[in-house]
């Protein structure tokens, strides 16, 4: 597996993220990898569900983030940010484009494929597991005023400071030759 690019941050609380379609250190299944970057797979976000954040969170940020990708940045997939605190789950497909299913305020970022929506797991053939970094950070702030434009890079900056918990899973998908 690969190393786990949330070492290096300061630490915090963990709380409790569960999914009824993905699972924490299982394959990624079909529908939720990529028909964007694969002829195989259908773009569709995972459901997922937190519960156990920190007091004082007053909203949530969602994040997908292959580290395995082959750059020199990894590869993120997914960033939702300003979910407000009353909203503990996304459902499946949520992060379809324009989604309508986003709480109200709550913003899709562009992606490193500069889409604002959910792009699946995509690993090129041959190269291996991928690593899928799923985390629901709590934040002490109900908005952290990014520009809609921001990039998810510069979203874990601003995260920094206010960071309450994190909770993650960590599933992984392999492109094999018969897929491509």
């Amino acid at each position: 597996m690969s190393r786990n690019p949330y070492e290096d941050l300061p630490k915090v609380p963990s709380f409790e993220v569960t999914s009824t379609d993905i699972k924490n250190g299982e394959e990624i299944p079909l529908p939720h990898t990529s028909g964007i970057f694969a002829p195989y797979g259908q773009d569709i976000s995972p459901q997922l569900s937190w519960q156990g954040f920190p007091e004082g969170t007053k909203s949530f940020v969602v994040t997908m983030y292959d580290p395995d990708a082959p750059t020199p940045s990894g590869f993120w997939h997914w960033a939702v940010v300003d979910i407000p605190v009353s909203v503990t789950q996304l459902a499946q497909g949520t992060g379809k484009p324009n989604s309508i299913d986003l709480a109200a305020g709550a913003v899709q970022l562009p992606n490193d494929a500069r889409l604002a929506q959910y792009v699946g797991a995509a690993p090129p053939a041959g190269h291996g597991k991928h690593h899928y970094y799923i985390v629901v950070t709590a934040v002490d702030v109900a908005s952290l005023g990014l520009d809609k434009d921001a990039t998810p890079a510069f979203l874990s900056f601003n995260l920094l400071a206010h960071t309450l918990g994190r909770a993650m899973m960590v599933p992984w998908s392999e492109t094999r030759s018969s897929e491509s």
